[in-house]
């Protein structure tokens, strides 16, 4: 007879899987950890690339703006005086964006006491205020005329009714000749023949503004224009410039005012120009950096703007002094908008707060761009 010992069969104690299991509940925790440091890490640099990008593109489009003030405006620093109760910032709908309640329109600097449109109007606390800082954020405009669009090749002529302008090349002879459709200079050397008056990538619509040199004008235009006889090069086109436009330029009772001039008068030179404000629109979440162009419906160019100041280097012509870095635009010098020589964005920034508790980003804008079409003419003295 043989004694067996009984087979002991082999595993684990509770005590050891207890063990094993908070070790591997420990690793893989640690991996998850390190995976979600991971993806945070990569939506941070993800989020930081985009907003460098859109922060580039807008301060890029920003400072080629302001190097334009005043470019085309003959001569340089030039003043155009408008009607009483002219205003920017406002479009066809009727509805204004500026100001602190971002309902108001842009009222343009005085001439004595005319309105008067320069190269470059600051907008001193024309903003509306923002959470990130207690004083009301700056406005901007910039003037120059339109390089894209010849509409300097026709002859403008007030009428035929009040309220009109036609442009038509010109028919007015010339030692007995009448002249040839395009003038001579009015073209680049590339292009073959201007655009029609109405054309529909670039022609002009309503809310265009149009500089009339010789009659000492801006005005708005009220609606598209309209071809008379063949469409086409060497065609005539009458174009609305109604009364009671948005910008209130038009006006037949106020001097300086287009319909305020006599049918018939002509100028054989006319610009379309680009008056395009910047200001930030804090209805929206986040405030946005807005552009609008003329009296058409602003456009959003960045997201998260949260503040926009800038100033001024002016040159005092009659003192024959430089005066820097003025927050007003040298208005309480009685300097005026045609003395600018730099503007300054003083701080131009634009913040994004990641979700939940990761962090916060910021980026911010500091330089200065040379207004070099508007008084940088050597005006300053030598010592």
């Amino acid at each position: 007879m043989s004694n067996h010992l009984p087979k002991r069969e082999s595993g684990f104690s509770l005590l050891e899987m207890v063990v094993s299991m908070a070790l591997g509940m420990i690793v893989l925790g640690a991996a998850v950890q390190i995976y979600i440091q991971g993806v945070s890490a990569t939506w941070t640099v993800t989020q930081r690339a985009e907003m460098q990008q859109d922060f580039r593109a807008a301060s890029n489009m920003l400072t080629k703006d302001l190097s334009l003030a005043g470019a085309g405006l003959q001569p340089p620093g030039v003043a155009i005086a408008l009607p009483a109760g002219a205003q920017y910032g406002c479009d066809q709908t009727g509805t204004c964006y500026l100001g602190t309640t971002n309902k108001l329109p842009g009222t343009y600097p005085l001439n004595g006491v005319t309105p008067t449109l320069y190269g470059l109007i600051p907008g001193y606390r024309g903003g509306p205020m923002l959470n990130s800082n207690p004083e009301a954020t700056d406005v901007i405009t910039v003037v120059y005329t339109d390089p894209s669009f010849y509409l300097n090749c026709y002859t403008a002529t007030i009428g035929p009714a009040a309220g009109q302008v036609t442009f038509a090349p010109s028919t007015t002879p010339v030692n007995g000749v009448i002249p040839a459709f395009p003038p001579a200079g009015c073209l680049p050397g590339n292009v073959a023949a201007p655009q029609n008056v109405n054309d529909a990538a670039v022609g002009l619509t309503a809310g265009d503004l149009v500089y009339f040199p010789a009659l000492g004008a801006v005005a708005e235009v009220t609606a598209g224009g309209i071809a008379v006889g063949n469409n086409g090069v060497g065609a005539t086109y009458t174009v609305p410039f109604a009364n009671n436009d948005a910008l209130k330029l038009n006006q037949t009772v106020a001097p300086k005012g287009l319909n305020s001039i006599a049918l018939g008068a002509q100028d054989t030179s006319p610009y379309r120009l680009l008056a395009i404000t910047y200001y930030i629109d804090n209805i929206a979440s986040p405030p946005r950096l807005m552009q609008q162009i003329n009296g058409h419906t602003p456009m959003p160019v960045a997201d998260g703007i949260e503040y926009m100041k800038f100033s001024y280097d002016l040159y005092d012509t009659l003192n024959k002094v430089a005066q820097v870095s003025q927050n007003d635009g040298g208005a309480a010098l009685g300097l005026l908008p045609n003395e600018i020589t730099k503007i300054n964005i003083v701080h131009m920034a634009m913040d994004s707060t990641q979700q939940g508790a990761k962090g916060y980003q910021g980026l911010d804008l500091e330089t200065s761009v040379c207004a070099r079409n508007l008084t940088f003419v050597n005006k300053y003295p030598f010592n």
